[in-house]
């Protein structure tokens, strides 16, 4: 799902005005900003250790408000009239950490530099965030992440998992073309948060407990 909001742009030269006294036109531009609301899973596991975020990486052109279309194979564009609230690896890691806040299952969710401590840091890898027709006369909603789940206490990589979820569109219209993307992105943060939570939880109980103190000699 998604947001809208419409705002009013003026495209004006002022020496063009100043020259001929022509008012320019107003050009209508949409904003659209996907809703993610995780169903969260009994089975996740509740656990004791800390998450930070850091802002997904992503190629320059996904690295902007600019919703992107594919309307052949090899050939990219993006819609005019109409951009997202800001750009897709804000919007992603947003998505996330409103998911890990929601699920009610982790004591604490941050972005990196917040001033928060985390045990583990989940690094994603923003891939698809586009429109693509794929030959067809609908496009279909492409969302692909590429996760890894990081110890901060060490560098290891404790796992590594790719979602890349498909969702038809329900028409041609930017609109319905960024209401599917919402939804493809609400089902990757959905199996993203259940990934995370499980593995963290398998190798935080694999870790060797702490050794007790020494006791005090009397």
């Amino acid at each position: 799902m998604t947001t809208i909001l419409r705002i009013t742009a003026l495209a004006a030269c002022v020496s063009a005005l100043s020259a001929c006294g022509i008012v320019p036109e107003k050009e209508t531009i949409s904003i659209y900003a996907p809703e993610t609301k995780v169903q969260v899973d009994p089975s996740w596991p509740s656990v004791r250790w800390q998450l930070q975020i850091p802002r997904p990486y992503a190629s320059d052109l996904l690295d902007s408000p600019r919703i992107v279309v594919r309307p052949e194979d090899g050939e990219l564009q993006v819609y005019h009239g109409a951009t997202w609230a800001g750009p897709a690896p804000d919007l992603v890691q947003d998505a996330v950490l409103s998911a890990f806040e929601d699920s009610g299952r982790i004591p604490g969710v941050s972005r990196r530099g917040a001033g928060v401590s985390g045990d583990y840091e989940l690094m994603l890898d923003l891939r698809r965030f586009d429109s693509d027709y794929a030959g067809g006369k609908v496009p279909n909603a492409e969302v692909e992440i590429v996760a890894k789940l990081l110890d901060m206490h060490n560098s290891t990589v404790i796992g590594t998992r790719k979602l890349h979820k498909t969702v038809p569109a329900g028409g041609t219209a930017i609109g319905e073309v960024s209401k599917a993307i919402g939804t493809a992105l609400n089902e990757a943060v959905q199996e993203l948060v259940g990934w995370t939570l499980v593995e963290g939880q398998k190798y935080d109980a694999s870790k060797p407990a702490a050794a007790a103190p020494p006791a005090r000699k009397r």
